[in-house]
């Protein structure tokens, strides 16, 4: 196997994306209700500094390290975390809060097709999934699809903790290259 680590290994990634997973994991978990008592309200204070301080810091200092892709991600969700976690509770109206959601979305779509590695694309990618989820189950007041999103949510955090623990323990972050078909071999 590959072990492809020098994508996304820098020390302000691997913090940035426990820093995401984290917070992915508590927003997402909260909001399916899995556990008896704690609800999306519980992840405001992580989502507050975590989510939003500390990865807006963390993105700053990417850019200073000159990775424009991690830095303009991790600016960004930190942006939006912080701004989620202090309006939460806010008398916002359903259609209000659905349509930050769906920017939100699309601002993880925007990462998504920026490219990187494979896992933060992967991450990015989940997390429009999960946020789209979100945006639509507000605006259809469907609490089916908003499980549904936290649980993308909650798989999307533990996809960027995995990269974050994959960078700093040298494990596999890419699966090994096939052949396209039968009989067909690769010349290097």
């Amino acid at each position: 196997m590959d072990n492809d680590v020098s994508a996304g290994s820098g020390t302000t990634t691997v913090a940035g994306r426990l820093a995401l997973g984290v917070t992915l994991l508590a927003f997402g978990l909260g909001t399916t209700g899995v556990i008896d008592g704690v609800g999306a309200a519980d992840a405001v204070s992580l989502a507050h500094y975590v989510g939003g301080v500390a990865l807006f810091l963390i993105g700053l200092l990417a850019f200073r390290d000159r990775d424009t892709v991690s830095g303009t991600g991790f600016v960004a969700l930190g942006a939006l975390w912080f701004t989620w976690a202090v309006s939460f509770g806010d008398h916002t109206s359903a259609n209000g809060a659905g349509l930050f959601l769906l920017l939100f979305a699309l601002v993880a779509l925007t990462l998504t097709l920026a490219g990187g590695d494979g896992l933060g694309q992967v991450v990015h990618g989940l997390l429009f999934l999960a946020m789209l989820l979100l945006a639509v189950a507000v605006f259809a007041d469907s609490s089916s699809l908003a499980k549904a999103g936290g649980w993308v949510a909650a798989v999307s955090g533990a996809a960027a903790w995995y990269a974050a623990t994959a960078a700093l323990a040298h494990w596999p972050t890419v699966l090994p290259r096939r052949a396209a078909g039968r009989g067909v071999t690769a010349t290097g």
